[in-house]
């Protein structure tokens, strides 16, 4: 897709061009490559924090709102001199992959510069969500992550914020450390940090660094909602920014410029977008905001400030940043001033809100925007595959980025998609049994993702998702039940009403659903927070009947509904850091709801007929 100059003519393609092959097997499998080379890249991620130091010394790589709204703002040349401090302090401490680092606290400067600085040394260090520290009662995700990766260090920002986790997790002896009120945390202050001088064993540490030595850990949940910790290499980060270079040479045309509050917890935000930045000799700024009432304003001002190259967000932040740019008509043009993309990931994307940027990029543009997105994951440092064409709707994934291998295996009446690349993780750490299962015969990593050709057997046309395979379930008829596709339909049938939905029916008759609703959506009708309100579920029960009578069989038929008060726990494992909800989780834990749904007596469920 061609950029539109502000004097109509075309410029470059914003976006590189993957061409797939296409081969059959005679076990019912598919494989997929693109055609173009993988890029060459650079052996640690680190490289680039050195050669934009030299090139560009005094632009500026870091930008964070002070308390008073002005920027802070931390150039190349900086950013290195304090990572090299940072990282001959780090060298006192004993510390390995076997004893990493963990850090606590959210996205924020010091946050970069201590990762930055352990993977100058070799050290792994480990990001958790915010959330466990914050949100969590009883800590339990924390207490075993901490079990598993056995940090030799633990930082958080903010000291006193942190003091009841690290009092709970930390063992005595493990060295604290924060930027402010250190001493609520019997830790040394991060300036202390900075006070390291340079040394001979600290360039020793630096060669030893190589592409296989681990960068970091990054938590995720499975079915259980206990923490894996995905090993990430330096060659896994490296390599897949070689695959974004390739797939977006925009990139090279100007130092990107992006504002973000995607959590460094999780892949997205911590290899892929802080990755652009750094790679290509970008200014990263730190956007305190978040998608939801009370949080999207934040972003709102900033965007009033910072004109983006590329913006990158979940469908939600999408969703919340919508009616601000409708709005106005200043924060519009600022907004796509010199944008060249807008990229989703996380979750599928409304048509409606997809049409909706794609309309507005033309009004403000003059031409057509890439609206992108793929497939990835935390084991594969994310992107795996990714959409370089001009489509008419969301959901399609692409094909196969540059040095992908993409598998598509039979299973179970689907095909799963498995990638075997340079971006694959090795493994989980201290769970042979878990990485053995990750991983086929053939050694490619298994997605647990179902997609299907979006042209049937052309892989030209890019592949859709087809469901989690682990979440599908038959019914007493023997009818498979896909339960991602489901769940997306239903939420936007039920829209704005829920925020969530979980599919229930295995073994039974017909299909039924829990609602978590959007209390928010739900409190104009009910005058209030009363759920039974006759209002809200008569507005419930349209929704359903409405969405029934589409439906083209036992499979896409959700014959009723129950609403639940209670939000989903974190401590239970219903819900992940990530905001998404885990199916089985919620469906263990509110058993009694379930067998509500199938009770014919039950007058708590709202039926479609």
């Amino acid at each position: 897709m061609r950029a539109i100059r502000a004097d109509g003519e075309s410029s470059p393609s914003v976006l590189g061009a993957l061409t797939p092959s296409l081969v059959a097997r005679p076990d019912g499998s598919f494989l997929v490559r693109s055609a173009e080379p993988l890029p060459d890249y650079p052996r640690r991620l680190g490289d680039g924090l050195r050669r934009w130091a030299r090139e560009a010394p005094d632009r500026v790589f870091l930008a964070e709102r002070n308390a008073d709204r002005s920027w802070r703002k931390l150039t190349y040349a900086e950013t290195l001199d304090a990572v090299t401090r940072i990282a001959a302090a780090l060298l006192k401490f004993d510390l390995s992959p076997e004893r990493p680092i963990v850090v606590l606290s959210g996205n924020d400067v010091e946050h970069a510069l201590i990762g930055l600085a352990a993977m100058e040394i070799g050290v792994p260090y480990c990001p958790i969500s915010p959330p466990y520290s914050l949100a969590s009662q009883d800590f339990a995700k924390l207490k075993f992550a901490f079990g598993l990766l056995t940090p030799g260090l633990v930082y958080a920002t903010d000291g006193a914020a942190f003091a009841r986790a690290f009092d709970a997790v930390a063992r005595p002896g493990i060295p604290r450390v924060a930027a402010r009120d250190a001493d609520a945390v019997n830790g040394l202050a991060f300036a202390d940090l900075l006070a390291a001088r340079p040394s001979v064993e600290l360039e020793r540490a630096r060669a030893a660094v190589g592409p296989d030595a681990i960068a970091k850990f990054l938590l995720t949940s499975g079915s259980t909602g206990r923490p894996k910790a995905v090993i990430n290499t330096q060659r896994m980060i490296c390599a897949n920014q070689a695959m974004l270079a390739q797939a977006f040479p925009f990139l090279d045309w100007a130092p990107p410029v992006l504002l973000d509050w995607l959590p460094w917890s999780h892949t997205f935000g911590s290899n892929h977008n802080f990755g652009i930045a750094l790679t290509h000799g970008g200014t990263f700024h730190f956007d305190a905001g978040r998608p939801m009432p009370g949080g999207i304003e934040e972003t709102v001002a900033n965007l009033n400030e910072v004109a983006p190259t590329a913006y990158f967000n979940v469908p939600k932040g999408f969703e919340a940043l919508l009616p601000h740019l409708e709005a106005d008509s200043r924060l519009r043009a600022k907004f796509f001033s010199r944008l060249k993309m807008l990229f989703y990931a996380g979750a599928g994307l409304s048509p409606e809100i997809f049409h909706a940027y794609r309309a507005m990029a033309r009004r403000e543009t003059g031409g057509d925007m890439p609206f992108v997105t793929g497939l990835g994951a935390t084991e594969t440092s994310p992107s795996a595959l990714m959409c370089l064409m001009d489509v008419e709707e969301p959901g399609n994934m692409g094909q196969p980025m540059a040095g992908v291998e993409l598998k598509l295996a039979p299973v179970e009446g689907k095909l799963e998609a498995r990638v075997r690349a340079p971006t694959v993780t090795p493994g989980y750490w201290r769970d042979e049994e878990l990485t053995r299962r990750a991983f086929d015969e053939e050694g490619f990593y298994r997605f647990g993702d179902g997609v299907r050709f979006a042209t049937p057997g052309d892989a030209k046309g890019g592949f859709l998702f087809d469901g989690r395979i682990a979440e599908d379930f038959k019914l007493a008829t023997g009818t498979w039940v896909s339960v991602g596709p489901l769940r997306a339909a239903l939420v936007s049938a039920l829209a704005p009403l829920a925020k969530d939905v979980v599919i229930a029916g295995h073994d039974r008759d017909d299909v039924a659903a829990l609602i978590f609703p959007d209390l928010d959506a739900c409190r104009p009708l009910a005058g209030g927070d009363d759920l039974d309100d006759p209002k809200v579920r008569e507005a419930f029960r349209k929704r359903l009947a409405a969405f029934a009578a589409k439906a083209s069989g036992s499979a896409s038929r959700v014959e009723r509904i129950l609403l639940l008060a209670d939000p989903p726990s974190l401590d239970a494992g219903e819900i992940t850091d990530k905001g998404s909800l885990n199916q089985r989780a919620v469906l263990r834990r509110r058993a009694e709801a379930v067998a509500a749904l199938y009770n014919p007596e039950s007058e708590t469920t709202i039926k479609a007929h």
